[in-house]
């Protein structure tokens, strides 16, 4: 079984429709996604509509939970506070029922699905250091945890003998004798210095884990958000990757 892990679309319609095409190449069973669907780009409601059509496996992220009302806005940066409050305002009766189906958190035999941590995921930890790391894992069930949320593909590897390490995320095949925590990088909107759509796919049977990079048309993208009046800052982001 061959399955992609797809996280942080943002409601970019280009690159999740570049990457959506990408996948009919790769021969993969399902795909799962891991959240933040909606947030920061203008097309909340068509990327809502191709993850429910493609995803047999749709989570929560943390911007979803802003757009349910479900966590306070207050401490987000103004341009973020502006975008969460756009999303809102553009979000159908449909919409807000269909994100109201999204789980929490999944697992697959020995496979942990979470928007951003398997430690207190409702909490929206980031996993960015060996302490973050370590609270994940200590609390992730199976071998391998796929995530997201902070848009930056990267693996921390725990032994046996409890010894983390950090690596950025790179194709590899997991031990048999480690665990690990993968994130799988931003589908809309990369934060790793590479403007490319970013999502990765699990081999269950040769156990490997392999990164896919895809181009997208990120001036239409943008053209769009400027009409739709998206902060300035979130437009040019998506050319630099950051």
């Amino acid at each position: 079984m061959i399955f992609a892990v797809i996280s942080d679309i943002h409601a970019n319609l280009e690159a999740l429709e570049a990457v959506l095409e990408d996948l009919r190449s790769q021969h993969i069973d399902t795909v799962y996604c891991l959240g933040d669907v909606v947030g920061y780009g203008c097309d909340p409601t068509r990327c809502l509509e191709l993850v429910v059509e493609h995803c047999d496996i749709r989570l929560m992220g943390n911007h979803e939970y802003y757009a349910l009302g479900l966590i306070s806005n207050d401490y987000l940066s103004p341009v973020a506070r502006q975008s969460a409050a756009w999303t809102q305002e553009h979000l159908t009766e449909e919409d807000i029922e269909t994100i109201s189906n999204f789980e929490m958190e999944a697992h697959l035999a020995d496979i942990h699905l979470v928007h951003a941590s398997p430690f207190e995921p409702e909490s929206w930890r980031y996993i960015l250091a060996t302490q973050e790391a370590q609270r994940a894992f200590d609390c992730m069930q199976g071998t391998i945890c796929f995530y997201g949320h902070s848009h930056l593909p990267m693996i921390f590897s725990c032994s046996t003998e409890g010894e983390i390490r950090h690596q950025v995320g790179h194709d590899f095949q997991p031990s048999d004798d480690k665990r690990y925590l993968v994130n799988v990088g931003s589908v809309g909107q990369p934060r790793d210095n590479d403007p490319k759509a970013c999502y990765a796919l699990f081999d269950a049977d040769a156990r490997t884990v392999t990164y896919r990079r895809v181009a997208y048309d990120i001036e239409k993208t943008q053209q769009k958000m400027k009409a739709a009046g998206v902060p300035e800052l979130l437009v040019e982001r998506l050319t630099v990757g950051q």
